[in-house]
């Protein structure tokens, strides 16, 4: 967890967040096409492999969370991608059916200050849920959204249309991804405007090198169970 924390503390500070710099910054995106033709292929090859040699795991996935909770095991949800395009993205299910049902009721134990709702101790979870979300399990069908060209593995996080539409649409400039700076900072911690400040500073640094870092930055993250 101290690393966790000294990572938020390094980005911050990094990315100048002062309760003075809440302007939305101009911000110049510069045509990288090397960068963007080795991105992409990056994507597509690492999706496919993810895809193919984990898919006996994904069935088995599957049936635990139908074995806890009846029904379907994936969770589809529309997010708002490039240029304010929406897709679907697609998640293991990882809290009851009726989890948007219960949200309404549950909004009066909102510990989030922000456009999201968020609650460590949601009733909603479900058991293997908790694992899932624990190592980020439940994002790896998400590979589909990298191979469709919807997603990237690295870039800004992609928000329900409702919570976009409170956020500057700047930020979506770049394709949204599976991990960033807002995932190495500690997602739960971030405030709407540190989390936007962070999208800024990945989208003026972003490079191959930059990218590497994060991803090896994740799996370090993932494998240590932080991104609960």
């Amino acid at each position: 967890m101290n690393d966790i924390v000294q990572e938020r503390e390094l980005l911050m500070q990094q990315a100048a967040i002062t309760s003075e710099t809440r302007a939305v910054p101009d911000i110049v995106v510069k045509r990288k096409l090397v960068y963007s033709f080795i991105k992409r292929v990056f994507d597509i090859v690492a999706s496919l492999v993810g895809l193919i040699v984990g898919l006996p795991f994904f069935l088995i996935i599957a049936l635990i969370i139908m074995i806890d909770d009846p029904g379907n095991p994936f969770f589809l949800q529309t997010r708002i991608g490039k240029g304010g395009k929406p897709f679907r993205v697609i998640k293991f299910r990882t809290m009851y059916k009726d989890a948007e049902e219960r949200k309404k009721q549950l909004m009066g134990q909102n510990e989030y200050d922000g456009v999201h709702y968020k609650c460590r101790k949601d009733v909603r979870i479900l058991k293997s849920g908790q694992v899932l979300r624990r190592y980020s399990i439940d994002e790896m069908p998400q590979l589909l959204n990298v191979l469709f060209n919807d997603m990237s593995f690295v870039g800004p996080r992609p928000f329900v249309p409702s919570e976009q539409e409170q956020l500057p649409f700047e930020r979506l400039i770049v394709k949204p991804g599976l991990s960033c700076y807002w995932q190495l900072a500690d997602k739960h911690e971030l405030t709407d405007e540190e989390q936007v400040q962070l999208d800024y500073k990945y989208i003026s640094e972003r490079s191959i090198i930059t990218d590497a870092k994060i991803i090896l930055k994740t799996i370090r993250a993932v494998f240590c169970g932080k991104n609960c």
